[in-house]
């Protein structure tokens, strides 16, 4: 595990009196009814956990993972029945055909887009909105490779069906503008097998 990673985002959740992470994600709310009522999800990078207990009162099983102990501690503490996981996921096993939902809010690495593909059940839902390079023009200190290339989500997961895409600066719904991109995707329902 990144220890000065893990070291960052524990000091940064230790310090959020505000605890302006426990929040849902608005993209996550405005789409929930592409979600289904039921099964597995797992929230990557799930910080504090405001989108894991917007699943679990969807109704879903969350399995919650963060690279920080103090954000997990704090989501389980909050939330009955969360699952939660203290992990690198640079370092981490998803197995295939085990999820009924998948979200991926502000993290990127790119490596896990198949995985994610493969984790999703047949049928399941794949919800990602991350910070895309035009985050350049006003925050110029950003790493480009935690940034989108333009257009690069809407062809990320060629083996799931688009639902939903987006992309450009977010209505100012807080002091922090953000340019974004923001998915829903589906994995296909197998046909039935003829016989």
């Amino acid at each position: 595990m990144p220890l000065a990673d893990a070291q960052r985002w524990d000091n940064r959740y230790q310090s959020d009196i505000r605890d302006s992470f426990e929040h849902p994600r608005h993209f996550l709310q405005e789409h929930a009814y592409l979600l289904p009522t039921s099964g597995l999800a797992l929230d990557v990078a799930m910080g504090l956990g405001g989108n894991a207990s917007f699943l679990l009162q969807h109704g879903l099983h969350v399995i919650g993972i963060d690279i920080s102990s103090v954000a997990i501690q704090k989501a389980a503490a909050r939330l009955r029945g969360l699952m939660p996981v203290v992990a690198d996921l640079t370092d981490f096993y998803i197995p295939p055909n085990t999820f009924d939902v998948i979200i991926n809010f502000y993290y990127l690495q790119r490596n896990l887009f198949p995985a994610y593909a493969a984790a999703l059940r047949p049928g399941g839902i794949l919800i990602f909105e991350t910070l895309t390079q035009e985050m350049h023009a006003i925050h110029a200190e950003i790493e480009p490779r935690y940034l989108l290339k333009p257009g690069e989500l809407a062809h990320a997961f060629p083996t799931l069906k688009t639902l939903v895409y987006c992309e450009g600066w977010q209505e100012p719904r807080t002091k922090h503008p953000r340019a974004v991109a923001s998915l829903v995707a589906q994995r296909p329902v197998l046909p039935p097998e003829e016989g």
